[in-house]
């Protein structure tokens, strides 16, 4: 439950602080769309099954593969704008997904 819980609250929540800080200006603005940039896991419908907990969607779905988690890093410092927002919230995302699946497998093995 607390592993759900962090993912979530990395997912939902710490965008806020991210918008606060980066774009203080428009930080509403840019928390939806930080939260929009969650569309991302679209790509999760072409899996079968959709959803396994033990999978790792990094490197597994078409959107959060390594070349593409290259392409969000790019263009969350060279973009800008929106696309900047948009840009940094799917290289946050794919910090999360890869958080969720090797940080807490890796405490798994601990206890």
């Amino acid at each position: 439950m607390l592993r759900e819980a962090f993912h979530y609250f990395l997912h939902l929540v710490f965008p806020v602080f991210i918008a606060k800080v980066f774009f203080r200006k428009d930080w509403r603005k840019a928390y939806f769309i930080l939260l929009a940039t969650m569309l991302v896991d679209l790509d999760h419908l072409l899996a079968n099954p959709i959803f396994d907990a033990n999978r790792n969607s990094i490197g597994f779905h078409p959107l959060h593969t390594y070349p593409m988690i290259a392409l969000y890093f790019l263009g969350s410092i060279f973009l800008r704008g929106n696309f900047r927002i948009i840009a940094i919230g799917l290289f946050v995302h794919m910090l999360t997904d890869f958080q969720d699946y090797f940080v807490w497998k890796q405490m798994l093995k601990i206890y």
